[in-house]
């Protein structure tokens, strides 16, 4: 059995082709969507800019076996954003990720001498 491995991804992408009626809906959640909003989460947390109403960015925990590495972390995430926008009714295009591997990520802790 294959280790697992928890990572944490972000999907970004631009808004593409979006109906008046979907527009509408992304500016009016809008408050919903903000800063504040963001978390890493397994369903994975939208976000976005009401203006200019342009790019997105959802941010996803993926756990996934270490063999498979990043790149498998990225494709897993991609597909629930995908499938998570054609849901809702999104056009989108120019999808790219940014993984992190929680479990090999090198923390740097301030000793006490200098705090």
């Amino acid at each position: 059995m294959s280790e697992q491995h928890t990572y944490r991804v972000i999907v970004r992408g631009t808004w593409d082709a979006l109906t008046d009626e979907a527009r509408q809906r992304l500016l009016g959640e809008a408050p919903e969507h903000g800063m504040l909003s963001m978390r890493f989460t397994e369903e994975g947390s939208l976000s976005y800019e009401p203006s200019p109403l342009k790019h997105f960015s959802w941010r996803y925990v993926v756990v996934s076996d270490s063999a498979d590495g990043e790149e498998m972390a990225a494709a897993l995430a991609e597909d629930r954003a995908e499938t998570a926008l054609r849901g809702l009714g999104y056009g989108f295009r120019d999808l790219k990720s940014t993984v992190t591997d929680l479990d090999t990520m090198k923390v740097n802790r301030k000793s006490a001498s200098r705090r």
